[in-house]
């Protein structure tokens, strides 16, 4: 390797003498604005960019931030402030997209409990035909019917419905004279919706669970966020059956993840009368700037682009009050909710209604606190006209299992329909329905689905310093930063036998593209398939590229957690959905534009090499560009249907189109790239290892 180094530092006209030497203990020196490595048997991945992708996102939200409150600012009227309600009533339904149709909620009671100041009934309602949701409805005793209802939303506690601090605001209402409908979120509870065959979660249950039914939905077009409102909306419905419901005061509360549903269900549901979201309400880019990644049903689709924001969601239903809970040791940021607030008195006072808005922060950590119920309690009192005191009462919990709905504990124990159910057959409905689309039409849909915008021209780009002995297929290499979009920097490495330290040499026509897995640095240097792949074309011209979110930008942020189910890989495709922009057409619009710099440079034959998680955003350039005369894949995917109409996948929300099945699916793509030499290498299928 001394040989390799002293050879490089010869060819770069860097002449090393006496003691000028390099140590052999050192790992990297510089000589001469040349980087030189050692001990190259410990190599690590190259990542100069690890916070690009982080700030890219925080400057996209910043600009459509602006305008939004540019938008609330112009409010000066009640007829300003109403038509504004109606705005953000109308993009939240577009977020959301169409409500399926009401179809009968087949309710039963499957058990009574009876205590001192109230009754739970056990009630199983179908939200969807053959949907179960488990809830559990308290009944105050020796009260004058009908009485004021609330519709109780479950944070992530496991238990659902029966979680210690959940139990507790339901107690406490129906002890105050409020009917309590509290029901079990999708994938916690009795409704666990990934089981084995002795009724054991195989997803986990909660947060592992909610991101991969929601990740493998969205390539049909739907969301995890509309299917826990849809829920919550269907109770209600179920509400205004019962003799002891005042239909005309209606509520709504929940914490965290339950603080999500009551938000959303403001957003939508008219016919609430009051609501009190606890720990959730601060901000979409309160929390990306924060880099605290969410849910993916904490997600909905294109709410950012659509300059939505959580206070839009109580603004949605203005003037009827609403009080936001926070706790100021919370890890969601209580500075969102202030700032929230500020917007939401700002829109009440137009509409004569400011004290129909307020925020009420505790002084604990994340949770449904004594304090935070008691004033949940107030507010309501104070809404329904309610004598009753704000102090909670004694409460004596409940054993989970005695408020089961279900005697196993599990929905999933009778004949169920599950989430993955509807996503495959809505797949499959798709699939059937899909017409075969030619060269050109199907280049159109893809662009459509990817999103990105149209590029002008060749991007302007840095030439960095290099790094030697990165045992590369060839000996040198020259690294270059390309600025494929404001804030975007694509590293593309060109290899070469001689020393090159300037832009790159034209001469010739014909130049080799890889894209990216995880690494180019990484595999160029030990995936001996990529190694032989590039050697077999000497007369080539050869480049290596990282997209963002990989490799060179690979990104250190949400505690450098970068695969794992609630890590940062995740944390920017849901950021993109809520942009509007999927992670794969930002991937693929950084291919195309390397392309267009290597056209700059006379190559206008490209053979493109693309491997894993790089073979996704590959394919799609490689059908819309015209200088990709050949295509290579290695382990790409076979197809997104395998995906949505399979239990068991491996591969991340960052690699799956949102909509997809609506039009096309990656065999359409082969097909087509078929003229272009298509050759596939050891395709990877649904459960191959796309994380890896």
């Amino acid at each position: 390797m001394k040989n390799n180094r002293r050879d490089f530092i010869k060819l770069a006209g860097i002449g090393l003498t006496g003691a000028s030497i390099i140590p052999a203990y050192a790992k990297q020196v510089e000589v001469q604005g040349v980087i030189v490595a050692d001990n190259v048997s410990s190599l690590s991945p190259l990542n100069r960019f690890p916070r690009m992708v982080q700030e890219y996102f925080v400057g996209r939200f910043r600009e459509i931030e602006q305008v939004s409150e540019k938008r609330r600012a112009s409010l000066h009227t009640k007829s300003d402030a109403e038509a504004y309600v109606r705005e953000v009533r109308s993009k939240i339904q577009k977020c959301f997209g169409p409500w399926p149709e009401k179809t009968p909620l087949n309710a039963r009671i499957t058990g009574t409990i009876d205590r001192d100041a109230y009754k739970i009934e056990k009630i199983i309602f179908d939200s969807r035909p053959g949907f179960p949701v488990t809830a559990n409805l308290y009944i105050p005793k020796d009260r004058k019917f009908p009485l004021p209802a609330v519709v109780g939303t479950c944070g992530h506690g496991d238990p659902g419905k029966a979680t210690p601090i959940y139990q507790s605001f339901a107690q406490g209402l129906a002890r105050k004279g409020y009917v309590v409908l509290i029901f079990d979120p999708i994938g916690q509870g009795e409704r666990v919706q990934y089981l084995s065959s002795d009724l054991k979660p195989r997803r986990g249950i909660g947060v592992p669970e909610h991101n991969y039914a929601g990740s493998q939905m969205v390539l049909c077009g739907e969301s995890l966020s509309s299917w826990f409102t849809w829920d919550a909306i269907r109770c209600v419905d179920y509400l205004l059956t019962r003799p002891e419901v005042d239909a005309k005061q209606i509520g709504v509360t929940g914490n965290s993840g339950g603080g999500t549903q009551a938000t959303w269900l403001c957003g939508v549901e008219s016919r609430l009368s009051m609501a009190a979201p606890s720990c959730f309400i601060v901000g979409f880019g309160q929390n990306l700037q924060n880099e605290l990644p969410a849910d993916i049903e904490q997600c909905p689709p294109a709410a950012i682009s659509m300059g939505l924001d959580h206070s839009d969601f109580i603004a949605a239903m203005a003037p009827k009050p609403v009080i936001i809970l926070d706790q100021e040791k919370d890890y969601f940021d209580v500075r969102g909710a202030e700032i929230s607030l500020k917007r939401m008195k700002h829109l009440y006072k137009l509409l004569g209604a400011e004290q129909n808005a307020n925020l009420f922060i505790g002084p604990e950590y994340h949770g449904y606190s004594q304090h935070n119920r008691e004033a949940m309690y107030e507010w309501f009192n104070k809404a329904t006209k309610s004598t009753a005191i704000k102090a909670e009462p004694a409460l004596t919990l409940e054993e989970e299992g005695s408020l089961w709905c279900i005697a196993q504990g599990q929905a999933g124990a009778s004949e169920a329909r599950t989430v993955f159910s509807f996503t495959k057959e809505l797949s499959e409905s798709l699939k059937k329905n899909r017409r075969p689309l030619d060269a050109e039409s199907l280049k159109k849909a893809v662009a459509a689905v990817l999103k990105f915008p149209q590029s002008i021209g060749a991007p302007n780009f840095r030439i960095l310093r290099p790094v030697s002995d990165r045992l590369y297929p060839q000996k040198f290499s020259a690294t270059y930063a390309l600025e494929t979009e404001p804030g975007i920097l694509t590293v593309v490495y060109r290899l070469s036998d001689k020393v090159l330290l300037s832009r790159p040499p034209v001469g010739l026509k014909r130049a080799i593209l890889y894209v990216s897995h995880h690494s180019a640095d990484d595999e160029l240097r030990n995936d001996a398939s990529v190694r032989e792949l590039i050697l077999n074309e000497p007369n080539s011209a050869v480049f290596a590229c990282d997209v963002r979110g990989i490799g060179e930008s690979k990104p250190n942020t949400c505690g450098d957690n970068f695969g794992k189910p609630y890590g940062n890989d995740y944390f920017y495709a849901a950021q993109s959905n809520m942009f509007n922009y999927p992670y794969v057409g930002q991937k693929t619009y950084d291919v195309l534009r390397v392309i267009d710099w290597l056209r700059s440079y006379g190559h206008t034959e490209i053979h493109l090499i693309a491997k894993g998680w790089g073979a996704v955003p590959a394919t799609f350039a490689g059908l819309l560009s015209d200088s990709v005369a050949q295509i290579t894949l290695k382990n790409a995917l076979t197809s997104y249907a395998d995906i949505a109409e399979n239990e068991e996948y491996n591969w991340p929300l960052s690699t799956l189109l949102p909509g997809v099945l609506k039009d096309f699916d990656l065999p359409d793509c082969y097909r087509v790239l078929a003229s272009k030499n298509l050759r596939q290498i050891d395709p990877w299928n649904h459960t191959a290892n796309g994380n890896g």
